[in-house]
C-alpha cells in the first residue's frame, strides 16, 4: 500500500474545507459518492485530465494507513485500480499540502511527493 494518496482541489474548495475542519468533497465526488483520491503513479495524468483549466489546484497528501476501511482500491480509469475514499476527508488525516504548480509550457509540475516541497 502507498504511503500517501492524493486529491487535487480547486483553491477555493479547500480554504472553505480548512475553515469547516473536513473536506467533504468536490462536486464531482458528492456525484460518485465517494471522494476520489490517486496513487503517486497516478497523480500526474489526473491533474492534466481533470484540472487544466484550474488556474491554482492544491495538492493534498492523505495518510492512507489512517483511513482505514473508509479507503478502498477499485478499478476506474483504464482499469487501474485508484483509491476512494468513502467519508468525509479529515483534515488530521492530511500529511501536507502543497499548491500544484506549472512550469513554463504550462504542465503541472509535481512536488516531491514525500514531503510537498
Amino acid at each position: 500500500m502507498d504511503r500517501y494518496v492524493y486529491k487535487i482541489a480547486p483553491a477555493e474548495l479547500w480554504r472553505q474545507a480548512e475553515a469547516a475542519g473536513v473536506f467533504a468533497g468536490a462536486p464531482i465526488d458528492f456525484k460518485d459518492g465517494y471522494i476520489h483520491l490517486s496513487s503517486a503513479a497516478q497523480l500526474a495524468e489526473t491533474a492534466r485530465l481533470y484540472f487544466a483549466d484550474e488556474p491554482a489546484p492544491v495538492l493534498i497528501a492523505v495518510d492512507a494507513a489512517a483511513c482505514g476501511p473508509a479507503l478502498k482500491w477499485e478499478l476506474s480509469r483504464g482499469g487501474q485500480p485508484f483509491p476512494h475514499l468513502y467519508a468525509p476527508l479529515a483534515l488530521a488525516l492530511v500529511a501536507w499540502t502543497a499548491p500544484l504548480g506549472r512550469d513554463g509550457t504550462g504542465a503541472f509540475v509535481l512536488p516531491d511527493l514525500e514531503t510537498g516541497s
